[in-house]
């Protein structure tokens, strides 16, 4: 995967370093990946936007083969407003102090956050099949409750749902990419993965430690970044240009009204679907590489 790309480990700062691989010439653009996946969701996204575009993929803290310090007591080293100011020291030493913000499921709350605190760094975002977390946490209904039941569980106190995943990761989290994907049943949403995606992901996710760094990171969406977004709420509006994308079988776009609940959020939103549930980068990456290119086009 990734033919052509290079491959860096750069330092953020507090003993903190984050994988990414870099390929391509032109304006940049940083991929953000989402749960329970890494960097490699993009490999088959990213080479078709490196003929235009230089793309930086990185693996997020916790995730890949990025650091995965220990969570402190209250998880704060694992917010999104922590997450966001890695990737926004990545790009500042890869050279690009502005660049295009792309983030699906937890990437795209990071990029939320990120888009937020550093409004100068980003020329434009896109999110892919999210709400804002602030209306994940608090319109919580029936269906999103049974839907989106692992962030509950996750962010249970240490050990709990660290010691039940780590009795067998693959079940736990391949459960995870069927039930969020195209269709309900585990095994044959599975099938619409590459076998060398899962490979990478299977050999991350099998690792202790990203285990409990996965588990922060939800724990802190709860006890920090909840608050964030609240304060936040009606106050601070994102101003680039922004893209809210949605899979159409997705839970996201059958329990929520996404494009209503983003234009809360940013001035200049446009929105767009794709056939497809959850994962719809994995499943439809020329569609998704397509889409991306037409929004950039109209990106002043």
């Amino acid at each position: 995967m990734f033919a052509g790309f290079d491959r860096r480990q750069i330092d953020v700062g507090d003993g903190v370093t984050i994988n990414c691989v870099i390929g391509g010439s032109g304006a940049p653009v940083l991929l953000l990946h989402g749960y329970p996946q890494t960097h490699a969701m993009w490999a088959k996204v990213a080479p078709q936007l490196a003929r235009d575009y230089t793309v930086v993929c990185p693996d997020l803290r916790g995730y890949g083969d990025s650091s995965k310090p220990h969570a402190t007591a209250d998880s704060s080293n694992y917010s999104f407003r922590a997450l966001a100011a890695d990737q926004v020291a990545v790009m500042r030493a890869l050279g690009f102090p502005a660049f295009h913000l792309v983030g699906h499921d937890r990437g795209g709350r990071t990029a939320h956050r990120l888009a937020l605190d550093h409004p100068g760094a980003v020329r434009s975002m896109v999110v892919m099949d999210i709400a804002p977390t602030y209306n994940t946490l608090t319109d919580v209904s029936r269906a999103l409750a049974q839907r989106y039941w692992h962030w509950y569980f996750l962010s249970r106190p240490e050990p709990l749902p660290e010691k039940l995943i780590g009795a067998d990761p693959d079940f736990f989290y391949e459960g995870m990419l069927g039930s969020l994907g195209t269709t309900t049943g585990r095994g044959m949403a599975l099938s619409l993965f590459s076998e060398e995606q899962l490979a990478e992901y299977r050999r991350c996710w099998r690792d202790p430690a990203m285990i409990h760094a996965s588990c922060a990171d939800y724990r802190a969406t709860i006890l920090h970044d909840l608050g964030f977004d609240t304060a936040d709420r009606g106050k601070v509006k994102i101003t680039c240009p922004a893209l809210a994308v949605w899979g159409t079988q997705g839970a996201m776009a059958q329990i929520f009204d996404v494009a209503a609940l983003w234009r809360e959020w940013c001035t200049d939103l446009r929105t767009a679907s794709l056939p497809s549930g959850h994962f719809f980068i994995d499943h439809l990456p020329n569609e998704t590489t397509a889409m991306l290119l037409d929004f950039w086009k109209s990106c002043p």
